[in-house]
């Protein structure tokens, strides 16, 4: 189907079919993108068969076992995301917002450090003042910039050095954290600290996230500092706990260090080397810049993290 429809006039085209559109390419996939919008799949193979009318475009096509989306539709995701943003910020620009009367559903992407130190007092706070609001936290995964582009997210949370290129997005400092070099209270191999040799000698435990190395390893990486690397893992939350009767040394996070119930098991050591302080940032869209309860929300998770930056460490 490669026929070009005649001129179409506005007043007669359904624009949640826009809204559709979005979800269909995003998900290429119709029962994914039913799913993301919260209706059924009939619906939505109906929606697709009305835009390949109205578009004259088959939109989405088979690609082995799933779909894949044409040159044509491909073409409109920069457009259909610019317009729908657009919508977006006209109909929220004077919208009455009541938190304690909403009910949306917010995605935060977040790593499970963030979600330990910054978002679990968040969501006590929420509990209170916006009893009926939904967060749906997320790992982050290699393609977050594109989710936040897309509006796949509506927060993303996570270093500032981790994404160089984070000033395309809104933006905002939270809070600063640093590490610290942590090992079992038992762990007679190591004293109270480390030459460099002894460092890039002694057993350690390194986290990723995914495909994308910690703030801690990315900077070890880039002074060329070996390790001796025995254990990986991809969640920082599990790190203190895996060191106990163990001969390991890991980088954590002071905050994290603080609120693991593990913490009087292990103690710190100092280390030859210094890491920059990790800057915490959050990014979202340009088209929930003007959202009132994308405003709020954001509001009180700064209000948050300037009441964790107060907070003595000890």
């Amino acid at each position: 189907m490669n026929t070009q429809p005649s001129k179409v006039n506005l007043r007669n085209v359904d624009l949640n079919l826009l809204v559709a559109l979005d979800a269909l390419l995003s998900e290429g996939s119709v029962t994914r993108a039913a799913e993301r919008l919260h209706c059924g799949q009939s619906a939505m193979s109906a929606s697709l068969s009305r835009l390949r009318r109205l578009f004259g475009d088959q939109i989405l096509i088979k690609s082995g076992r799933g779909l894949t989306a044409t040159p044509f539709a491909r073409s409109l995701v920069g457009p259909l995301r610019e317009v729908i943003g657009q919508i977006d910020a006209l109909l929220s620009a004077n919208a009455a917002f009541d938190p304690m009367q909403d009910n949306r559903e917010f995605r935060i992407t977040a790593n499970d450090y963030v979600a330990t130190v910054l978002l679990r007092p968040l969501i006590a706070r929420l509990a209170v003042e916006a009893p009926g609001m939904h967060l749906a936290i997320e790992s982050v995964h290699s393609d977050f910039a594109g989710r936040l582009e897309r509006g796949d997210t509506d927060l993303l949370v996570l270093p500032q050095d981790v994404y160089p290129a984070h000033q395309q997005f809104p933006n905002d400092l939270l809070f600063r954290d640093r590490y610290v070099a942590v090992v079992d209270a038992e762990n007679s191999d190591v004293g109270a600290s480390l030459t460099l040799d002894e460092f890039s000698q002694q057993p350690y435990l390194a986290v990723n996230i995914g495909a994308l190395p910690s703030s801690a390893e990315r900077q070890l990486d880039g002074q060329g500092i070996l390790r001796n690397v025995q254990v990986t893992i991809q969640t920082f939350t599990l790190a203190p706990s895996m060191l106990r009767g163990t001969r390991l040394l890991c980088l954590v996070q002071e905050r994290l260090l603080q609120a693991s119930e593990v913490r009087h098991h292990l103690r710190t050591v100092e280390l030859p080397i210094s890491l920059r302080p990790i800057s915490m940032i959050m990014l979202w869209g340009a088209r929930s810049a003007n959202d009132p309860a994308h405003q709020w929300l954001r509001g009180e998770l700064a209000r948050v993290a300037t009441e964790l930056s107060q907070k003595h460490i000890d």
